[in-house]
């Protein structure tokens, strides 16, 4: 087994190992850039592309970041935080899971997280432990040097009004 060769590597690795351990429909790791979070890596590939941005102010992460959500919600609709996010780009997430990257100042840097299109047991909220782990493992990498790219412009994930 080698290391990987860089930051999106090691991301894309974790991402397909947390989705094969775990399950889960879709994990991310995303960034915060202003006032969007912007998907960097997403398993499976095809789920998301990378660039596709949402507003901070609408995303799951955001609520568990500021501490107002909790990082494990095994279904959404109970916690009237995640469920008053019912329209847009998250109303099919039935489940949810997300834990922040942090530089090495300790100053946000993006999420890793993870979406079920239906309810997960309640056994899932196990998951979150090794969840925590890899993303301080991510941030590690990101304090000695693996800087990550700069995501490509992407599409935005709110529906158009129509």
């Amino acid at each position: 087994m080698v290391p990987w060769r860089d930051f999106g590597a090691a991301a894309c690795g974790v991402l397909e190992f947390l989705h094969h351990h775990l399950g889960w429909d879709v994990w991310t790791v995303t960034r915060v850039i202003d006032d969007r979070q912007v998907v960097l890596h997403a398993y499976p590939a095809t789920a998301l592309p990378p660039g596709a941005s949402l507003p901070w102010e609408e995303s799951f992460c955001r609520l568990m970041v500021a501490g107002e959500a909790p990082r494990a919600a095994t279904v959404t609709a109970a916690v009237p935080e995640y469920a008053a996010r019912s329209m847009g780009p998250v109303d099919r997430v039935a489940a949810y899971l997300g834990v922040p990257l942090v530089t090495a100042d300790g100053d946000l840097f993006g999420t890793v997280c993870a979406v079920g299109f239906r309810a997960r047991p309640r056994s899932a909220n196990r998951d979150l432990p090794l969840v925590e782990m890899v993303a301080r493992m991510l941030s590690t990498l990101m304090a000695a040097g693996l800087t990550p790219d700069d995501p490509p412009p992407g599409p935005d994930l709110r529906p158009t009004d129509n």
